[in-house]
């Protein structure tokens, strides 16, 4: 944990296992499509800078983030289309077990944040990755959101190639 005081409020943030030991963030990627899961691990990981733990089915990623210890991850990315547990209730149950975790959303769809808001109030969501996308331009992405304090970040990493 850190803390950090401001002019009249104070801020407590809570290191990640990979801050703590100095490793490269470890992020949770879930999505149904397991050549898209291969080639975004195979990218993140090609230069040491990222952790990749993938997963086709979201319940079996919700099992996996309950059987580790608290901050495991820095990031989970997930599809929101998906069989039997959709982006949303998995969502849903990562924030239940870690009101914290930092949590994006990839999707092959236009989101507008401000309608996605009006419609699903309970889901409070900041950032939305556009597939398709490089691997360079997700690595940004990545980058990011893990640097961001909590203020809103909405960058379209879409790719016109």
């Amino acid at each position: 944990m850190k803390l950090i005081i401001y002019d009249n409020h104070i801020k407590i943030q809570y290191m990640t296992e990979s801050k703590i030991n100095n490793s490269p963030p470890r992020i949770m990627i879930v999505d149904d499509e397991s050549d898209i899961l291969s080639v975004i691990k195979r990218g993140l990981e090609s230069k040491n800078d990222f952790r990749v733990e993938t997963f086709s089915k979201g319940d079996d990623a919700i099992n996996n983030f309950q059987n580790h210890p608290p901050k495991y991850y820095d990031l989970v990315i997930t599809d929101i289309r998906m069989p039997k547990i959709n982006g949303f209730e998995l969502y849903r149950r990562i924030k239940e077990n870690d009101p914290t975790m930092k949590i994006a959303f990839i999707t092959a769809f236009e989101i507008n944040k401000e309608e996605f808001s009006k419609v699903i109030p309970s889901v409070d969501v900041t950032h939305f990755i556009s597939k398709p996308v490089s691997i360079s331009k997700l690595r940004e992405k990545i980058k990011s959101i893990l640097e961001d304090d909590g203020a809103s970040a909405d960058a379209d990493t879409s790719d016109d190639n």
